[in-house]
């Protein structure tokens, strides 16, 4: 018996039923379609089931279509602005098997769920909208020339697809939280006061966040804005820096002394004493006062210290302009980071194998807080591995309390002697998985209420 055993992206299309709709004009509707090989007859023969199965839907319900599924396939629909609809179609996991001496596929409907990859083609439309507004702002920037939007289209989506993991999506996808950084009071003041100071010295620089590691201490954006940001940042921006940095492509300032010398643009001029070059500058489009407003991201780093600058577009951003940056933010962001550096080593223990036999998920709806233990490296700390049919009960079970409108707890001991707990309360989300094959259902409550007061400092508890 073999196994297939990880869903794969059969194809990801965008379409506007607005256009081509005189007979022969149907190839007009597609705005992006993956795989590009496709021949047109296949492509034009998909949006229009998809368009045939989005008008069914509607006559039976309010709400638009969000799944389709088939016996090898899952189709997911998403219509992030008007007409404009996003569909992606995954394949099903499946055994080859045998019976009366014939093969056969046994296909795992339950592997691909839909809450999961909802959230994927959802993050997919995010980015996009990040990087280049919405579709109709493209539009309207273009005089209305779709070319202009299938070209960006093309551009952003063939490079961004390539990144999706579907074998590793899970209930962290769902969330798509942000880890923050606890301090006391007067450090995350004085974060507070060194942003005003930034902001009033360099009007040009409109908004500001601040991260540690990869965790955020404090950001000026729209919550949902700073939300997409934070999975560029720590999904991309900083892996491809690190990965540089530890190549050598990325050389410390020959004239820096001290801890300035870890002081750098990752975003911007990657030499300050080259007048010519200002670097990659990646535009970004946020809702603010007014939708889809364009900035220059402008990222610094200092030791562990992080912060992103939203540039005001119409300002001329050069090399002069970013060494008196330089000047102002490495000595004191340097600071920063080593008093939180300090700060955080005295509040944390380091990792231990004092809890091996449980994982958790933490999110708040209210700020997007989350914290887990859940896909840490097993070799730096000590815990479980939670096997991904674990993984995709705690799913079903985040499913099943989104349904509903009340607060809720679900505990279920699993046939492989792991108990996994569910808690739902005030906007609040716990997942708990624990490895105790012989605890009964009163002593795994016991330990939920013990893990809630330990780890998440009592922010969360459900009598």
């Amino acid at each position: 018996m073999t196994s297939r055993g990880s869903a794969s992206l059969l194809n990801f299309f965008i379409f506007n039923s607005t256009y081509g709709q005189r007979e022969g004009e149907e190839e007009k509707k597609v705005m992006f379609y993956f795989p590009d090989e496709a021949d047109i007859d296949t492509k034009v023969k998909n949006i229009g089931l998809s368009e045939a199965i989005v008008q069914f839907a509607s006559t039976f319900s309010d709400l638009p279509c969000q799944s389709v599924h088939t016996q090898k396939t899952r189709q997911l629909f998403l219509e992030p602005e008007k007409d404009f609809w996003m569909v992606m179609t995954v394949s099903l996991p499946f055994k080859e098997k045998t019976k009366d001496g014939q093969p056969y596929a046994e296909y795992r409907e339950d592997d691909v769920q839909d809450s999961v990859f909802e959230s994927v083609l959802s993050l997919a439309y995010k980015m996009f909208k990040l990087f280049n507004g919405t579709f109709y702002h493209v539009l309207q920037r273009a005089d209305g020339d779709v070319q202009s939007l299938k070209q960006r289209l093309e551009h952003f989506y063939n490079k961004y697809l390539l990144t999706l993991k579907l074998s590793q999506c899970d209930l962290l996808d769902v969330f798509n939280g942000i880890h923050f950084l606890p301090l006391d009071k007067n450090t995350y003041l004085r974060i507070q006061c060194f942003i005003n100071r930034l902001e009033a010295t360099f009007p040009m620089v409109k908004y500001t966040a601040f991260l540690y590691n990869d965790k955020l201490v404090w950001s000026g954006l729209e919550q949902e804005d700073m939300r997409t940001m934070y999975q560029y940042l720590i999904t991309s921006l900083f892996p491809t820096y690190m990965a540089t940095e530890h190549q050598g492509g990325n050389q410390t300032r020959p004239q820096a002394q001290g801890p300035s010398q870890f002081c750098k643009f990752m975003t911007g001029p990657p030499d300050l004493t080259d007048e010519k070059s200002m670097g990659k500058l990646p535009r970004v489009f946020v809702s603010t006062e007014t939708d889809n407003e364009e900035c220059y991201l402008l990222v610094y780093r200092a030791m562990s210290a992080t912060i992103c600058m939203l540039v005001n577009v119409k300002c001329a951003l050069n090399v002069p302009t970013c060494r008196k940056l330089d000047t102002m933010l490495a000595p004191q962001m340097t600071k920063l980071a080593s008093d939180i550096k300090e700060q955080h080593y005295q509040r944390v223990p380091p990792p231990s194998a004092a809890d091996p036999t449980f994982k958790y998920i933490y999110f708040n709806h209210m700020n997007l807080a989350q914290q887990t233990t859940v896909h840490m490296d097993l070799q730096k700390r000590a815990g479980i591995n939670i096997p991904q049919e674990i993984m995709r009960l705690l799913s079903d079970i985040n499913a099943d309390l989104t349904r509903s409108n009340h607060d809720g707890e679900t505990i279920v001991k699993t046939t492989s002697d792991f108990w996994v707990v569910g808690k739902k309360s005030d906007s609040r989300e716990f997942y708990v998985v624990i490895n105790q094959k012989n605890a009964n259902l009163i002593e795994i409550n016991e330990e939920v209420k013990r893990l809630c007061s330990c780890h998440l400092n009592s922010v969360f508890f459900l009598d």
